[in-house]
């Protein structure tokens, strides 16, 4: 019984340092603070504003590219409030629109809101990067799951953003996004 009772204590012992290291050590233990002073500086305000492309790739849960899409964005901006629109063109065909609801305050706390957001999403921008927590709630066709965000987007010197996500439900990763924003206007070379 002993030998058994060590084992089932290895176990819990190695979970718990599992979720220990992605929670506190990995992507969701990153912190704005430590992003003070490195790089551009990131002002949603101006780098999200005016026209934006948005090219990514969505990862499921074993890693693999479940999806592709482009979105144009637009940013507009009075003050501290602003709004930023966005459609989605996936790989499959559907198209999905959002206008996020963005407020800015002084010491760089962002509050943001859309129709598909569960409750208040809460964030901050520092240096060259803007973290952003929130609830999402998948489309009908897509389950209508609830899933907890957190969104990592930085600043590059060329002005273009790299925007990383994490989605999780009871703890687990279910997807992951990477994608680019540049202002729509840059000149790219179209694919053959």
């Amino acid at each position: 019984m002993i030998p058994l009772a060590e084992f089932l204590l290895g176990v819990v012992l190695t979970l718990a340092l599992v979720a220990a290291q992605s929670r506190w050590l990995g992507f969701r233990g990153q912190e704005t603070r430590h992003w003070k002073g490195r790089g551009p500086d990131f002002d949603v305000r101006r780098h999200l504003s005016g026209p934006i492309l948005c090219e990514g790739v969505i990862y499921g849960p074993t890693g693999r590219v479940t999806s592709r899409f482009v979105a144009d964005m637009e940013g507009t901006w009075d003050g501290n409030r602003g709004t930023l629109t966005e459609r989605f063109r996936y790989d499959s065909g559907a198209v999905q629109d959002r206008a996020w609801r963005l407020t800015v305050a002084n010491d760089g706390a962002i509050r943001a809101e859309a129709d598909d957001i569960v409750g208040t999403g809460r964030g901050r921008q520092e240096g060259a990067a803007v973290r952003l927590d929130y609830n999402i709630r998948l489309p009908a066709e897509a389950g209508g799951h609830v899933l907890a965000v957190t969104d990592w987007m930085y600043l590059m010197e060329n002005g273009t953003i790299i925007n990383r996500s994490q989605f999780r439900k009871f703890g687990i990763k279910v997807a992951e996004l990477v994608a680019t924003m540049r202002p729509a206007n840059t000149n790219l070379r179209q694919a053959a």
